[in-house]
């Protein structure tokens, strides 16, 4: 039987790992780390250079993930994508007698990750070593609350907020996994924007304020810092700030007029 230790690495700087993440590190039999290809080199070297910290000279294995198929309706190419990173994760360990993979995980393994989906298609058992989240991380950097007081928090993703607009019943929103800036879909009257890229590391990007000032700006340094790195993680929190409560009962999205940059998974 293989165990799959799934360790929640932040968002990129070696510190931002648990104590019982490196533990976990040290413990495991192998350490497999994913290759997103050509202008994502960054994201397998900083996975190294936390290997480098914590455990040094421990087995380590390399696999090129695959590509997700973009022409295919979007849910069937995510099960068919991860249907191929299974296979390729089991092609890339040999552990006959049964052993500890770990894998660092950007942020929360559990929040918008399907690395333990494609572990349960392999039949091995996974457990998860918690980290800090992007999330957290957000807050953190712009020294914020995550809710108003007494009020919920919706999470949700870029694909959500374009297709259905504001979510009903809050007046905050998390939005994770926007390659497209979808913020773009909404009236931006009466919204503030907090955002980061790359959070936590040396080359974290922030901006902050009326949605209406800060949006343009935002993607001018999404559009500046993929062409710069290659990739972009990034995050924001959404609050509607100079509105009434009821006024997102009739909240609709409105359609972008151009397209944004795409984003890494």
């Amino acid at each position: 039987m293989i165990d799959l230790v799934l360790i929640g690495a932040g968002t990129g700087h070696p510190d931002h790992l648990t104590l019982q993440g490196v533990r976990a590190l040290q413990e495991a039999d192998i350490v497999l780390i994913p290759r997103k290809g050509a202008g994502k080199e960054d994201l397998a070297h900083l996975r190294r250079a936390m290997l480098a910290r914590h455990r040094p000279g421990g087995a380590v294995v390399e696999v090129d993930l695959p590509v997700r198929d973009r022409e295919m309706p979007y849910l069937q190419s995510v099960e068919a994508w991860h249907d191929a990173i299974a296979r390729a994760w089991a092609a890339a360990i040999y552990l006959p007698q049964g052993g500890t993979v770990a894998m660092l995980v950007w942020g929360d393994p559990s929040l918008y990750d399907s690395s333990l989906r494609i572990a349960a298609r392999l039949g091995w058992r996974a457990r998860v070593v918690p980290g800090i989240t992007a999330i957290q991380a957000l807050c953190a950097a712009h020294a914020i609350p995550l809710n108003s007081l007494a009020n919920e928090v919706r999470i949700t993703t870029g694909r959500r907020l374009r297709d259905h607009g504001w979510p009903k019943g809050c007046d905050r929103i998390v939005v994770m996994l926007d390659g497209d800036c979808a913020f773009r879909a909404l009236a931006p009257e009466g919204l503030t924007i907090w955002w980061g890229a790359y959070l936590g590391m040396p080359e974290q990007r922030l901006d902050h304020g009326p949605l209406t000032l800060a949006g343009p700006r935002i993607e001018a340094l999404r559009r500046e810092a993929r062409a710069a790195h290659g990739w972009i993680m990034d995050c924001y929190l959404l609050a509607l700030t100079d509105r009434p409560q009821e006024a997102h009962q009739t909240y609709t999205a409105r359609t972008p007029t151009t397209p944004g940059p795409l984003s890494s998974p």
